[in-house]
């Protein structure tokens, strides 16, 4: 890894702005491998430096990865002129990250989505070729039957021909139903239900891999993944 700042390090940690590392240097907060640091300047290795903060050693991370429960009436975007959307949601400390949803939900569909800045990761997650489940909790209109959940275990074709591949349906004892899809084409669970009779009226998000979403998150929350949660992403069925 190349050569970094030691007040880039300090930042991308999410400890303080540049302009506040300046400061705490200069009241002795800070110290590089052992010894109080005596500039902002100097450039160290990120993966072998030991930097601490009022004596708390930091830890570098090249690649950043949240869960968010995203909430409806958001966009599943980075940036948008009119609306709102997930990164909206993150705090400037993290927002600096450059990061990006990792697919994308509908705008009034809620629940688990994945924000990070590792462009690698959110293609495996995305691609089918991964073959990462997602699972989603669908309300419809009517309740789905024996000949739907045949009909997506063949695989659905839509409207317009496109042809999905083979999914997973399932009723729930209150009418709903859970969907398992590995793909992620332009709403496809609502188009896949819509074309067996069964418009959604409400769409969740509730697994990807062997993820689920945290329930403690209320909608709008987020927080990082564990090390542990980043190996279930990518865990097949």
């Amino acid at each position: 890894m190349p050569l970094m700042r030691l007040d880039k390090y300090i930042s991308d940690c999410g400890v303080a702005s540049r302009r506040e590392i300046k400061q705490m240097i200069k009241t002795g907060r800070i110290t590089l491998n052992g010894v109080v640091a005596a500039t902002a300047e100097i450039k160290i290795d990120p993966e072998q430096a030991v930097v601490t903060v009022d004596g708390t050693a930091l830890k570098y991370d090249k690649y950043h990865y949240f869960m968010l429960n995203k909430p409806a009436g958001v966009l599943s975007a980075t940036d948008d002129g009119k609306q709102k959307t997930v990164l909206n949601l993150f705090l400037p400390e993290h927002k600096k990250f450059n990061l990006f949803p990792v697919g994308r939900l509908d705008k009034d569909t809620t629940g688990l989505l994945l924000i990070t800045d590792d462009g690698d990761f959110a293609h495996k997650v995305i691609s089918p070729k991964s073959e990462i489940f997602k699972v989603y909790h669908a309300h419809t209109r009517l309740p789905v039957n024996a000949a739907d959940i045949a009909a997506f275990k063949q695989g659905v074709t839509l409207s317009d021909g496109t042809l999905c591949l083979p999914a997973g349906l399932e009723l729930c004892e209150d009418g709903s139903c859970l969907v398992t899809v590995m793909e992620g084409k332009y709403h496809q669970v609502k188009r896949m239900l819509a074309s067996r009779g069964k418009p959604v009226t409400a769409l969740k998000r509730l697994q990807i891999g062997d993820l689920k979403l945290d329930e403690s998150l209320k909608p709008g929350e987020y927080r990082p993944l564990t090390a542990d949660e980043l190996c279930r992403v990518m865990k097949k069925k």
